[in-house]
């Protein structure tokens, strides 16, 4: 386990971070138009993640705030078909922002179990289906930078250590993000390289699949001929570097969505907006999920499967092992940012078509029958840890080691 010893001043540690976020983040261009989507409670972040973005150059900042007790209301009292809307204002701005714009969105619940009490079919329908499509498809079409960093609250830091500690929540955060390095631009770029070193080694093993063993798990993940691995960021369509989590430590693909077999469970909490899934275990048939169980929030999850007809196909698996500067701190952060960067995971929902190059050019609606799937839902939930077992095999079948004991094993 890391020791805390690192914190984060009010105002010099608050401008370091969002030069981070903004720098290297999003990498912040100049003339660029760049969008921040928060909550209420990180407002002092977004001031200063505004002022580092205007000293790169950028050419306007729009903010966009969000209220979980709001949207709490909404999904209280508002009519069905509101729940997955998505108001035309709303979808423009994210059509905008995907011209060549930056996106920037602070993580971080002031009150991570706010929704748990609700009927939580209808917290999981509450998502604007119309701007996640369009995210997704932005992000597969690479016509923006963009970036997830977390804002602390005490809420979330009351989550974590039983105590609204924001401090030592700003200390773990820190850590991860390797604000603790002297020159923390440059230890993200040798992370960085030694993440794709990583792509580079699973690219060379030409994998037809990935199999989880452990403890309530055996899942078989087929993937595509064109499947590549990513990791260490990505490059916008216009030649922007960028790093789309802060922090990362995850090896990532897009694999078949017609080739998922097994039953796998998670090993960490999964924490959806405002409700928190425990305990959860899915089952595939036929790349589908045929099956899910959890001890809370299960109907959540149920609803989100609901919301397309390729939500209950996968659109990712990520590989990460003990060496994760995240998983080091021996914290579980309630928060999907964090927690799926301490342990492999999967995401049921949308691909990402940068993780298939070769089916960059094919049609939208033809990707699925392709195997790249193509939904408004992307939810990441952790399946790895010291007892789960990952091995590679390749299209002759001969499999090879690739995480066990939470220790990478490729050389």
């Amino acid at each position: 386990m890391i020791e805390h010893s690192l914190s984060l001043p009010p105002v010099e540690g608050l401008e370091r971070y969002a030069d981070l976020i903004v720098r290297v983040g999003a990498n912040v261009q100049s003339g660029q138009q760049v969008y921040v989507d928060a909550l209420v409670e990180h407002a002092d972040l977004v001031r200063a993640v505004a002022r580092s973005a205007y000293a790169a150059g950028a050419a306007y900042v729009d903010v966009r705030y969000g209220d979980s007790h709001v949207r709490r209301a909404m999904i209280q009292h508002a009519p069905e078909d509101v729940l997955s809307d998505t108001p035309s204002w709303l979808l423009e701005r994210v059509s905008t922002a995907a011209e060549g714009g930056a996106l920037i969105m602070i993580a971080g619940e002031e009150e991570p179990e706010l929704l748990a009490d609700l009927d939580q079919e209808r917290v999981g329908k509450a998502r604007p289906v119309a701007q996640l499509q369009r995210h997704m498809r932005a992000h597969g079409e690479r016509s923006w930078s963009w970036t997830i960093a977390a804002g602390p609250t005490s809420g979330w830091a009351r989550q974590v250590f039983g105590e609204p500690d924001v401090d030592r929540l700003w200390s773990a955060i820190a850590e991860t993000v390797r604000l603790d390095e002297e020159d923390p631009v440059e230890a993200w770029r040798e992370h960085s390289a030694r993440l794709r070193a990583r792509c580079a080694q699973l690219d060379a093993l030409e994998l037809d699949a990935v199999r989880f063993d452990g403890p309530g798990t055996e899942l078989t993940v087929g993937l595509l001929p064109e499947s590549c691995w990513l990791g260490g960021g990505v490059e916008t369509a216009f030649g922007v570097p960028h790093v789309p989590n802060l922090p990362t430590e995850e090896t990532f693909t897009s694999p078949d969505n017609r080739r998922a077999e097994g039953t796998v469970r998670s090993t960490r909490p999964l924490e959806l907006g405002g409700t928190v899934v425990r305990d959860l275990e899915v089952r595939f048939e036929n790349g589908q999920i045929v099956d899910v169980k959890a001890s809370t929030g299960v109907d959540a999850v149920r609803a989100q499967l609901a919301l397309d007809a390729n939500a209950t196909r996968l659109g990712e698996v990520a590989l990460v092992d003990g060496t994760s500067r995240v998983g080091r701190t021996g914290l579980t952060f309630w928060n999907t940012l964090f927690d799926e960067n301490a342990a492999c995971h999967i995401a049921y929902g949308g691909a990402y078509v940068a993780a298939a190059p070769g089916l960059a050019d094919v049609p939208e609606d033809e990707l699925p029958e392709r195997g790249l799937n193509v939904s408004a839902v992307h939810t990441d939930f952790m399946i790895g840890g010291p007892e789960v077992k990952v091995t590679g095999i390749d299209r002759d079948g001969r499999e090879v080691v690739i995480i066990e004991g939470d220790e990478w094993q490729l050389s």
